[in-house]
């Protein structure tokens, strides 16, 4: 079963989204104030896992696309595993991103001198295009 963020409730303060999914896929929360207890030195390691077999993933969904005679079988592998791979590691970026300390000024993102981006193509050629794709 893979991760569906949309599924998943936002993690009320305190909670953190394990690396794992409890029973008929629902995700598992933990409630600890130690960051170094046994369950979060565990998911800690799974999550390391998930991301290593993910750049794992990575490398073999580049060599099966970039064989011209790989057939369907080798590409909906690739893709299976990737997808799966995927699913870990946005559950990852989730649970570490609901973990971050929010800033106090958090509202006031323009007096930090970052451009906020308007969704606007600025033709500096940050459009649409993927990664590797011919333009």
């Amino acid at each position: 079963m893979s991760y569906d963020r949309d599924a998943v409730p936002a993690p009320a303060p305190g909670l953190r989204l394990l690396p794992w999914a409890g029973e008929g896929g629902k995700p598992c929360f933990l409630s600890t104030d130690v960051a170094g207890g046994v369950l979060s030195r565990l998911a800690d390691e799974i999550e390391a896992e998930q991301l290593c077999d993910g750049a794992d993933v990575l490398r073999g969904a580049e060599a099966v696309l970039g064989d011209g005679k790989a057939g369907e079988h080798a590409l909906r592998r690739a893709l299976r595993a990737t997808t799966q791979s995927f699913g870990d590691v946005l559950r990852v970026a989730d649970s570490r991103g609901a973990r971050l300390p929010v800033a106090a000024d958090a509202g006031h993102e323009a007096d930090s001198g970052h451009k906020a981006d308007d969704g606007h193509d600025d033709g500096s050629g940050g459009g649409d295009e993927l990664p590797g794709e011919p333009t």
